[in-house]
């Protein structure tokens, strides 16, 4: 299971995809959940799938990891999908068990639910997939800028996500040595209840909260042995620039946007 979190990867390419402004992109997932949340026809989450899949084939990553994303929150998606389906009022009954009722509308917004976090996911990874957390810290840096003048510290929060992003493959990667340390010396993390199963973490819990206080320990003193001091008076080594390329994502993104929004008026 924690092979499967992919959250916070990069795969290096020289795609369409890769090359993409990070504040292009950062813009473009923007767009595509405003278009989820708008959605309400199953001709309006057809059109983002195919959106996302003409996304996928550009950037070759690739639908297998996308996919393995989803499995850590395959519980969420069902238990979600449960509630919308047995607890959703009105509409005709499909199927009537005692106090169980299945609605049409219970189960049309079962699905559009479970599609929309689903879409929702696989979109956001597939821009963490193709953009280094660098690009992303200095796209949403640049993206919030004018927050400076309200002394708003944009650097510094920036710093934050970026630094986050970068650690969580490196935890899950130390989470998953200290459980194989554990399994060796006869821990059982699969046996057992709920209360059981969340007793044997306590085990894991607790190295990786020291091991992730050194870490961070340490990256502090790298930071500041290198003279780091936020964002006051720093340059870039890579100035972002928009291209024309950008310019015609962004337009694509806002139509799409518009016309899953158009199609919403129409949608009874």
């Amino acid at each position: 299971m924690l092979k499967d979190i992919t959250l916070g990867q990069y795969f290096p390419g020289d795609t369409l995809a890769h090359k993409l402004d990070p504040r292009t992109k950062i813009l473009l997932v923007v767009f595509y959940i405003v278009a989820l949340f708008c959605a309400k026809s199953l001709l309006a989450y057809g059109i983002l799938a195919l959106v996302l899949a003409v996304c996928v084939r550009i950037s070759k990553v690739g639908l297998k990891s996308l996919v393995r994303g989803l499995k850590p929150v395959v519980f969420i998606l069902i238990f979600t999908g449960v509630l919308n389906l047995f607890f959703t009022p009105g509409g005709h009954t499909l199927v009537q068990w005692g106090v169980v009722r299945i609605s049409a509308e219970g189960l049309r917004n079962a699905v559009f639910m479970v599609l929309r976090i689903m879409l929702l996911i696989m979109g956001t990874f597939l821009m963490t997939y193709t953009t280094s957390p660098i690009s992303l810290t200095d796209g949403l840096e640049r993206l919030l800028n004018g927050l400076k003048k309200l002394h708003v510290p944009v650097h510094e929060l920036a710093m934050i996500m970026s630094i986050a992003l970068r650690f969580i493959p490196t935890l899950i990667e130390e989470t998953d040595k200290i459980m194989s340390a554990q399994k060796a010396r006869g821990a059982d993390f699969e046996s057992g209840n709920v209360i059981q199963k969340a007793r044997a973490l306590i085990p894991i819990l607790v190295p990786l909260f020291v091991s992730a206080i050194r870490r961070a320990e340490e990256l502090a003193v790298a930071m500041e042995c290198r003279c780091y001091h936020g964002g006051e008076g720093r340059t870039k080594l890579h100035v972002l620039k928009y291209e024309g390329r950008d310019l015609i994502a962004l337009t694509l993104g806002v139509l799409i946007t518009a016309g899953i929004i158009a199609l919403r008026q129409f949608t009874v």
